[in-house]
């Protein structure tokens, strides 16, 4: 009997092994299949943005300075910076969801505050105040103020949800955004407070606002709009040349007439990468705005639909990990993310193909930006610590105390079990004990 209690003691440890091996094989499968396509669609944008970079820029520099050695200046930018925000966005998807929503106050006061400093002290290009310091360390505070914004919706109604059912309600939050977009506008960046507007309507859906009050909303933001846009002599004039494209195709249609040109010498299949012509002088701001006709011209319509598809994909990925999340405030923060950037490359697509006026939006991913990069990477970070089951809200912490509880219970009932089954163990003692001494009777008589 000894040796065979021995023998269990001895194996013991062996089956708990055993039992503890499939549990380390099951921790490093947990991510779903939303954070794999994410992931890819984000990666494959980056990879074509680089390359229709350095197709776009790299002959604009040799024919404004005559230097070959400078052909890759905005590709070199482009690799740096998009280094760094892979690095944010690594760090970020692993251990900054509870930390950034944390700083959301901050972060906002920060970006309200850098708004300001540019309507003082900014760098002017091309007559617009939209960018603080010069050179390499240039900043452009309202492509991070458009993720400010949404941390802050999410966050406000996520602790509050019944601000959505009235206009009333949402009044503080709409409030801020409209502060922002009016210094925005006041840059003047006009397009950029159009994407911030259309995103925060994404989110208000997602937190359940009702459809009338939205549209209550959009009325009023599109009579500002058509005000705004009536005030300035620049926006009047790309308005004109929208609705009449041809009737001044050499003043105030013309980088949308050379969109056009360069979408329709592009063909099916384009004319080769690094082989278009509109780049050079045609078209202006080719590797900023007007990225998507190089792209239509070069690569084709095959081109502009594989990009279309990429978008579509980190949209469907971006709106399941929503859908998914685990509580409210990381549900309103990856639709109204994901939203960000869609919109941003609906208005951008729109512009070049004709379908919307030129806003100067930029094309997430793949347009030349350094601000707007790591904002968007940034953005894309959040993202992916949701759908790696990441929360920083009140799910969270149920989740924990129903573990304890969950814990205590079990606790509870594994001393029961133990009790009864020392309790088992010894009338099975006595059991063999009587059918031992049966024998041994039967033996003698």
């Amino acid at each position: 009997m000894k040796a065979a209690v021995g023998k269990r003691r001895k194996s013991a440890p062996v089956k708990a092994k055993a039992k503890k091996r499939p549990k380390k094989k099951r921790a490093g499968v947990a991510l779903p299949a939303e954070y794999n396509l994410l992931l890819t669609a984000t990666l494959c944008l980056l990879a074509l943005g680089a390359v229709m970079v350095f197709s776009a820029s790299s002959t604009t520099q040799v024919l404004s300075d005559g230097n070959l050695s400078n052909s890759a200046f905005y590709l070199k930018r482009t690799l740096m910076f998009g280094a760094v925000g892979l690095l944010v966005m690594h760090l970020v998807a692993r251990h900054g969801l509870v930390a950034v929503r944390k700083l959301t106050p901050a972060i906002l006061a920060g970006t309200m505050f850098l708004l300001l400093v540019v309507l003082v002290a900014g760098t002017s290009v091309n007559g617009a105040s939209r960018w603080i310091g010069s050179g390499f360390l240039q900043v452009q505070p309202s492509e991070l103020t458009k993720v400010a914004l949404i941390l802050y919706g999410a966050d406000l109604l996520a602790r509050k949800p019944k601000q959505v059912r009235t206009i009333q309600g949402m009044m503080p939050f709409l409030l801020v955004v409209g502060a922002a977009c009016l210094l925005i506008v006041a840059e003047p960046d006009m397009g950029t407070a159009m994407v911030i507007a259309f995103a925060v309507g994404a989110m208000l859906i997602a937190a359940g606002a009702r459809p009338i009050d939205l549209a209550k909303i959009g009325l009023f933001l599109g009579f500002l709009a058509l005000l705004a846009t009536l005030v300035e002599p620049y926006r009047m004039d790309r308005l004109t040349g929208f609705l009449h494209p041809g009737a001044d195709a050499t003043g105030t249609g013309f980088q949308a007439a050379q969109a056009k040109i360069a979408l329709g010498s592009g063909g099916i299949f384009g004319v080769g990468i690094g082989h278009g012509t509109a780049k050079a002088g045609f078209l202006p701001e080719a590797h900023t705005d007007m990225i998507s006709a190089v792209l239509g011209e070069e690569l084709g319509m095959v081109g502009v639909f594989g990009v279309t598809g990429l978008f579509a994909l980190f949209g469907y990925a971006g709106l399941r990990i929503a859908q998914k999340a685990r509580d409210r405030y990381s549900k309103l923060l990856v639709a109204g993310l994901t939203s960000l950037v869609l919109v941003q490359a609906i208005i951008n697509l729109f512009a070049v193909m004709g379908l919307a006026p030129l806003t100067g939006v930029p094309l997430p991913f793949v347009s030349y930006g350094n601000s707007s990069l790591l904002a968007t990477l940034f953005a894309v970070g959040l993202i992916l610590a949701v759908a790696r089951g990441g929360t920083a809200g009140a799910g969270k912490l149920r989740v924990v105390e129903g573990g304890r509880n969950t814990g205590s219970r079990n606790r509870s009932r594994s001393s029961r079990g133990k009790s009864t089954q020392s309790r088992g163990g010894g009338g099975g003692h006595r059991r063999t004990r009587r059918a031992s001494d049966g024998r041994r009777r039967r033996a003698s008589g």
